[in-house]
């Protein structure tokens, strides 16, 4: 038996506590090389914790390399050799010359890691549905060559520069064409160009939140925006998204339930995705979104709407955004680059009221000075020329076939007792599991068969479902997408088998008792 003592009462999680102990009894040499470690359900019942909290501990382990999990036979201590090259070493002890421990300065514990988590390096070979990314290998690097080349030889000086904080002017005037174009006309007072999605939610915490301060989230809903609010120490609020599977359920934010937070609580921003939320891709119908404004409006809660997804629309075509259904000027739209071009470029706005955005971009201006100008004068050339614009509806064809290839091989290979979304576009599918199973141990199975995917538990700020995951598409071939998704239908397969011959034989046991 190890020797593991959880603290219930810790404000560190319980699956923290036990991977650092585990750790540390690595790195002591406790444990060594080969040793195998108990099951999850053995250790759940000897620490008398949930079984999805050994799992958790078990995931992260894995992640970096310390142990690894075989089909049959059970979970082991991996090589040293291998395990360093994973993990951090143990913090070096005090010498007499009294070394900085740079821990104990450190403002907070460490907050939770799924954002490091799901862009962990994938190993060679292996199929992943872990990130939502546009396809690298269909990046139109020529056209984007051509651009970069272009103003720089036209205005490289003044681009290489400081600009101004509110952004480079050719972009902002290329996306208020885009804008009007999409019948979503904007005045300029009512944009600012970011670093991208993330850094719009920073400036969002910063400017509206004070800690203790109540936000409203999707659950399960964007990892970034829980690590963003979680740093603030701001309390998160969650909201269901529902899958629409069952009957009679409208797929999407749940309003209802929002209506009965808002009633319940002070609530100073609502943040939700309605086109092909990540991570259940699912997109709220017309009606949920009016209700939603409303309920909204009545509350004086403002609502960030993240459209990053809502060009890679497919065949049904695409929604009013709240933006423009928005009467009571209650919204706060955020868009980037990085879904339909280039997430390297790190390029993104908000639009929002004029005393809004005067605000953030003050915050902006203390943060960072300005966005890089390269970038944003790269992508205005590249939206300027049209190549943008063709670009976005190549990929709407090829996710779109993507897609079909994902939901076509859910319904072949996948066990009839689970469930997933069906998404209209976007980049993912939410899959549930059938009741008992938990996708954080599924997942230990099928990476030894060369598949990964992302855990549901990374996604969830409150209501945490351990059968769930999200199969991330867009980078994924449809030969590789075929191949995977079989993979993973026999892993579950296989273990329901293994289920049902242990219940079959605990079953006269327990009739003998009777």
């Amino acid at each position: 038996m190890l020797p593991l003592h959880l603290q219930p009462e810790s404000h560190v999680p319980l699956y923290v506590q036990l991977r650092d102990q585990l750790r540390a009894m690595v790195h002591a040499g406790d444990l060594r090389p080969g040793d195998r470690i108990p099951a999850s359900r053995e250790l759940a019942s000897q620490l008398g914790v949930h079984r999805t909290t050994i799992a958790n501990a078990y995931a992260e382990l894995e992640s970096e390399g310390l142990i690894q999990g075989h089909v049959g036979r059970g979970t082991f201590i991996r090589s040293a050799d291998h395990a360093r090259k994973f993990t951090m070493p143990p913090p070096p002890a005090p010498d007499d010359g009294g070394s900085v421990r740079w821990e104990s300065l450190f403002a907070d514990e460490r907050a939770e890691e799924g954002l490091h988590r799901l862009t962990r390096a994938v190993p060679p070979g292996t199929v992943s549905f872990v990130v939502a990314r546009p396809d690298q290998d269909l990046f139109p690097l020529d056209e984007l060559r051509t651009c970069v080349n272009a103003v720089l030889a036209r205005e490289g000086t003044r681009i290489l520069q400081l600009g101004a904080s509110d952004g480079y002017p050719p972009l902002r005037e290329a996306l208020l064409e885009m804008f009007r174009q999409e019948g979503a006309p904007t005045s300029p007072e009512n944009l600012l160009i970011t670093d991208g999605g993330q850094q719009s939610l920073d400036l969002l915490s910063r400017a509206f939140l004070r800690p203790g301060d109540a936000v409203v989230l999707e659950d399960p809903g964007y990892p970034g925006a829980i690590a963003v609010f979680n740093d603030g120490r701001v309390r998160c609020l969650g909201v269901p998204v529902r899958s629409g599977n069952d009957a009679g359920e409208a797929p999407g934010f749940d309003v209802a339930a929002l209506e009965a937070t808002l009633a319940a609580n002070r609530v100073k921003l609502i943040l939700l995705t309605p086109d092909f939320q990540n991570p259940t891709g699912t997109s709220m119908p017309l009606d949920a979104r009016r209700r939603l404004l409303e309920v909204a409006a009545r509350h004086q809660a403002p609502v960030v709407e993240d459209h990053i997804y809502a060009r890679l629309y497919g065949r049904t075509g695409q929604l009013p955004s709240l933006r423009q259904l928005d009467r009571s000027n209650i919204v706060i739209q955020i868009d980037s680059f990085s879904k339909v071009a280039f997430p390297g470029l790190r390029v993104g706005w908000i639009v929002a009221p004029a005393n809004v955005i005067e605000r953030l971009r003050a915050v902006k201006q203390a943060t960072d000075l300005h966005s890089d100008q390269l970038a944003q004068a790269a992508l205005a050339e590249f939206t300027r020329r049209g190549m943008l614009g063709r670009h976005i509806a190549k990929m709407r064809r090829v996710y779109s076939e993507r897609l079909g290839v994902v939901q076509e091989s859910l319904k072949r290979f996948m066990p009839h007792e689970a469930r997933w979304t069906s998404p209209q576009g976007g980049m993912c599918v939410w899959v549930e599991l059938p009741a008992g199973f938990d996708a954080s141990e599924l997942l230990f199975h099928v990476r030894e068969r060369g598949v990964d995917f992302a855990p549901g538990r990374y996604f969830y700020c409150q209501n945490h479902r351990p059968n769930t995951l999200r199969l991330a598409f867009s980078g994924v071939e449809p030969a590789q997408i075929r191949r995977a998704i079989a993979t993973l239908g026999d892993v579950l397969k296989a273990e329901m088998r293994k289920r049902q011959r242990v219940s079959r034989r605990a079953e006269p046991a327990r009739v003998a008792l009777v």
